[in-house]
């Protein structure tokens, strides 16, 4: 009798730890690209806003969208410009890297200003709030820059124009440890690339 109950007690116990295991690793998943020794989901391990495998194209790898990923390095050394594109940084969902219906209007505005300004690039910086491990949030950067890199590729943008990088939780724009200061944390920001003179 004590043991039909162990067992039965194992056993359920075991099917919630298998449940609970099977969503965490399936949540909010979208694919990175997958270039030569790319890696994907939780096991990603880069720090201090290094660029991930996934990136840097390594091998010609392409997105799940099919959008070929730009050489490593491939805008180095243009200048920089943070402040012009600032005003179309675009918000995430809590855990989520699907640009929102919201935030549309500023990828498109982004795209507009592309167009008029054939010979520029942009980077996408992708950042998370602190909440979750640096290895998975530094995932969930870089699917958010590469939702943002997709967009303005249906939006007419060559993605050779277009680099991504995660810094996950790295470069909080609020410093606070409050849903309204999460909330701003959780975004891509848009770095304008000149060519050199």
């Amino acid at each position: 009798m004590k043991l039909s109950k162990f067992s039965n007690l194992l056993a359920l116990g075991l099917a919630v730890a298998f449940a609970a295991t099977g969503c965490t690793k399936s949540k909010f998943v979208t694919p990175l690209p997958r270039g030569e020794g790319a890696r994907t989901g939780d096991d990603t391990t880069i720090g201090g806003g290094a660029r991930l495998p996934s990136d840097t194209g390594a091998g010609g790898g392409l997105t799940d969208g099919g959008i070929p990923a730009n050489p490593a390095g491939s805008h180095q050394g243009w200048p920089e410009d943070a402040a012009t594109l600032k005003p179309d940084t675009v918000y995430f969902a809590f855990d989520r890297s699907e640009v929102r219906t919201s935030e549309k209007s500023k990828v498109v505005a982004v795209a507009e200003y592309l167009k008029s300004n054939p010979a520029d690039a942009v980077r996408v910086e992708g950042n998370c709030d602190e909440r979750g491990t640096a290895e998975y949030n530094r995932a969930l950067g870089e699917r958010r820059a590469q939702a943002v890199r997709e967009e303005l590729a249906k939006l007419g943008i060559d993605p050779k124009r277009v680099d991504t990088i995660s810094y996950g939780f790295d470069r909080p724009a609020d410093p606070g440890h409050t849903g309204a200061a999460w909330s701003k944390n959780r975004r891509d920001d848009f770095i304008l690339l000149s060519p050199p003179k």
